[in-house]
């Protein structure tokens, strides 16, 4: 097919999934996913699979084998396979900023460049990576020091978005291997209170702050900046505390953070085709590798590069990322469904769905396709979610009996190793018992209707065989990879975020002109009057 003139609605392959949504739906021909089992006995083998040390267990969704031939086959009549070849072999996909998508190349390895410019890419990465080695061994030694020559034992990160995020997460995530005497700490809302309320509890002497910023002039960082900045004059009485070994600077220009008064030698440079959704795997990913090490933070990188090997070679039909993607367009775009839940089973794990929020919805939360028209089909779906077993005891209720479809992904350790066995036990039993309950429901008894569980919920399932950093990367390239995927099929511009940028313009407006700016509404002029009153 000629992408330029691709549309997935007009495919032959979106067409008939729209009829089997209709049967899907009806009263007599319906899907019942347990009835399904009971038809094919081989149902969990066909609709499983491993990648590395992640398993995937699709089954127990409302899709028969129609319907995933057709769903492989709008995979086949998509651009995704030659979009996917361009991507890695770095074509600039991301057209409205005329810019490559590197990521990958960011956890790639030499052996895995074919061309000149793909070799001299990886030199470039390797040297970025050698940079955070250095730093982050020198501060877990003790032998990166303060301006009164005390070894460092608290790092801030400040930074927002994915330069926040990201590393947050996977700190979070991997806290098992985590330094036993350094901590770390992240800021990025530009309330006050966060980042006062932290520097109240460190001590300047031991502290070091990291300021991520890909352009180094993001306005809360920079404020956050600012009153870190003060801190250390404060209590420590430096005349310049960035020009001290208290600061470090994360960014693609380097110049700026120079002219911040950052010394040279202190800035860790990552390159601008690094988009700050995808920036863990960078220099901004220092944090991490002070946390729980660099061979660790390496042994992260090489679970992506992983998943990104088997996203690239497996079939479409035994392809993860690519069924994970299948999955949730069957649900958006032909059962209505507008969410989709993300329930980790490991307490670990509990920023996933906040991280995964911004990968999803800032990636693919788009109106536009590439080739610049409305499109009229729905796109990114709304992601939320929380840990088991606490979202147990919160929406459950409308997950079982709610009127709502909302796919779930549960996501599971097999084996934790911070945990024991009683409590592992329960915790796994629970997720299992709850994808099966949701499938299966139960029949109200009689004259008690709000007993009734309908079931025929989906979900999938998906196995760590533990939470080390390999897998843990590998987690986080396959939700990246997914989320490309269907930015692929529905023929949008996954890796820029011009919806950011409007509301940042508004505020810069109102903050420069207060409420006599000429682009106010007059709610938010009212607003702003009131504020000023009351304050």
């Amino acid at each position: 097919m000629n992408n330029a003139s691709y549309n997935p609605a007009n495919t032959a392959a979106w067409n008939r999934l729209l009829e089997l949504a209709s049967e899907t739906q009806s009263s007599d021909k319906g899907i019942a996913i347990n009835q399904l089992f009971q038809e094919d006995s081989q149902r969990f083998e066909k609709y499983s699979l491993k990648a590395g040390e992640l398993k995937l267990d699709f089954s127990k969704n409302l899709v028969n084998d129609d319907i995933w031939e057709q769903l492989i086959n709008l995979a086949q009549q998509s651009p995704l396979e030659t979009h996917r070849a361009a991507m890695f072999a770095g074509e600039k996909i991301n057209n409205t900023e005329d810019r490559a998508v590197l990521h990958a190349a960011l956890r790639s390895t030499e052996s895995d460049a074919l061309s000149a410019e793909e070799k001299a890419r990886a030199e470039q990465v390797e040297r970025q990576l050698q940079a955070v080695k250095a730093v982050s061994e020198e501060i877990r030694s003790g032998s990166w020091t303060g301006s009164t020559g005390k070894p460092i034992t608290d790092i801030i990160n400040i930074g927002i978005g994915g330069s926040d995020l990201g590393p947050k997460m996977a700190c979070t995530a991997l806290e098992e291997y985590a330094h036993e005497r350094i901590n770390v700490h992240f800021i990025s809302n530009v309330d006050g209170a966060q980042i006062l309320s932290t520097l109240k509890k460190l001590d300047p002497e031991t502290t070091l702050v990291s300021i991520a910023s890909k352009t180094f002039t993001t306005q809360e960082t920079m404020l956050n900046a600012k009153t870190a900045i003060q801190w250390f004059k404060d209590k420590l009485g430096l005349e310049n505390p960035k020009n001290s070994a208290h600061f470090i600077g994360l960014t693609a220009n380097p110049e700026a953070a120079i002219n911040y008064g950052i010394p040279k030698n202190q800035i860790l440079e990552f390159s601008d085709w690094v988009g700050g959704r995808y920036s863990l795997w960078s220099s901004i990913g220092l944090s991490i590798a002070i946390s729980i090490g660099f061979d660790n933070f390496k042994q992260m990188l090489d679970g992506a590069r992983e998943m990104d090997l088997h996203f690239q070679q497996a079939p479409l039909e035994k392809n993860m990322p690519v069924i994970l993607a299948l999955l949730g367009i069957w649900y958006s775009n032909f059962l209505n469904a507008q969410s989709i839940a993300i329930i980790p089973y490991c307490e670990r794990l509990l920023l996933l769905p906040s991280y995964l929020q911004q990968l999803d919805m800032e990636s693919n939360g788009k109106s536009t396709s590439l080739q610049g028209e409305s499109v009229s089909y729905n796109t990114g779906p709304i992601l939320w979610g929380q840990t088991g077993t606490n979202g147990q005891h919160a929406f459950f209720q409308l997950l079982h009996q709610g009127t709502r479809l909302a796919p779930i992904d549960f996501i599971a350790a097999v084996k934790d190793n911070l945990s024991n066995p009683e409590h592992h036990q329960v915790l796994l039993g629970n997720m299992l018992a709850q994808s099966s309950a949701l499938m299966e429901g139960q029949a109200a008894p009689e004259g008690e209707q709000h007993r009734y569980y309908p079931g025929n919920k989906p979900s999938n399932t998906l196995l760590l065989n533990e939470l080390s950093p390999k897998n843990f990367g590998a987690l986080i390239a396959l939700y990246e990879n997914k989320v490309f995927v269907q930015g692929s099929i529905w023929n949008i511009n996954s890796f820029d975020q011009w919806g950011v940028e409007l509301g940042k313009k508004m505020a810069n407006s109102l903050l420069d002109q207060g409420s006599s700016a000429s682009n106010l509404d007059a709610s938010t002029k009212a607003l702003y009057d009131y504020i000023d009153e009351q304050s």
